[in-house]
């Protein structure tokens, strides 16, 4: 295959790629090393022993996110504070990005909690449909061992993320609802909103200011966050936060900030804000 084509061909694959990796590593910027690192990889391969690229970069993009996960694992053991995965935000529908609709943020923590073999099995197979044979080639098991990892990791999903997920609308209403209340300083009317047992992180990464652990309870959630919002929200608009609706909050910070809200039935069970600078960068670009 001429290189001009070769390059076509891998520019046709690369959204599919990024948001494979993406789902993977909850890093927009490892996702896009990784998906680069498969295109010198692909250039210096004999691409007319290539069947199937698809399946071939499928391949190549999950063993080098496997990879990148466990030095990712080791980084993250030194981060300050709470380690959130980094948002992907549209801000105009025309621009969204095509993202499987199961890949939310708490998805995402969830898959943090996991070995990078039953992270990788799970995204792979439950999220893009990759057969245990396909997925077992990736992660060098037997498909009866992908199996065990995909069962194992699909408890721990099934644990931590919402058993009645909202509809957009209803998730739409209760982040309105949200952030009116917060820059009201309203401390009832959030706790309303709020699960019992909601659950606040901020990632700041040690970079700016952010709480270096979680926080629990409606009523001590309520009262952080219209502290918060009263002292520094100078905006807050309702976006897309990895497919759902959320905020992005002008807080005075160098960037923006992002909130991503999970709903689970009528309430919202976790606020994750993302603060880092580092990992917001993709933002502006």
């Amino acid at each position: 295959m001429p290189p001009d084509e070769l390059a076509a061909a891998f520019e046709a694959h690369r959204p599919y790629l990024r948001r494979l990796a993406y789902s993977t590593l909850g890093s927009v910027a490892e996702a896009d090393d990784v998906v680069q690192d498969a295109w010198v990889r692909l250039q210096r391969a004999d691409a007319s022993e290539i069947r199937d690229l698809r399946a071939w970069l499928t391949t190549v993009v999950g063993r080098l996110a496997l990879d990148s996960l466990g030095a990712a694992r080791r980084r993250r053991e030194q981060y300050v504070g709470p380690w959130l995965p980094e948002p992907l935000v549209e801000d105009d529908p025309a621009d969204r990005v095509t993202l499987d609709e199961s890949v939310t943020t708490a998805l995402l923590v969830v898959l943090e909690q996991l070995s990078p073999a039953e992270r990788t099995a799970f995204v792979l197979h439950d999220v893009f449909g990759l057969t245990f044979d396909a997925v077992g080639e990736v992660v060098g098991r037997a498909p009866s061992a992908v199996r065990q990892l995909a069962s194992r990791a699909r408890r721990h999903v099934e644990e931590g993320t919402p058993r009645f997920p909202a509809s957009r609308d209803e998730h739409a209403r209760l982040v309105t609802a949200f952030a009116a209340a917060a820059r009201a300083g309203d401390v009832e009317a959030l706790t309303r909103v709020l699960d019992p047992d909601v659950t606040f992180r901020a990632d700041g990464g040690g970079k700016v200011i952010a709480a270096r652990h979680p926080i629990g309870g409606a009523a001590r959630v309520a009262r952080v966050l219209t502290k918060i919002a009263g002292k520094t929200w100078r905006d807050a608009r309702v976006v897309l936060v990895n497919d759902m609706p959320g905020l992005l909050v002008d807080d005075g910070a160098p960037v923006p900030s992002v909130y991503s809200l999970t709903v689970d039935g009528d309430r919202i069970v976790a606020v994750d804000v993302l603060r880092n600078p580092d990992k917001l960068q993709h933002l502006s670009s």
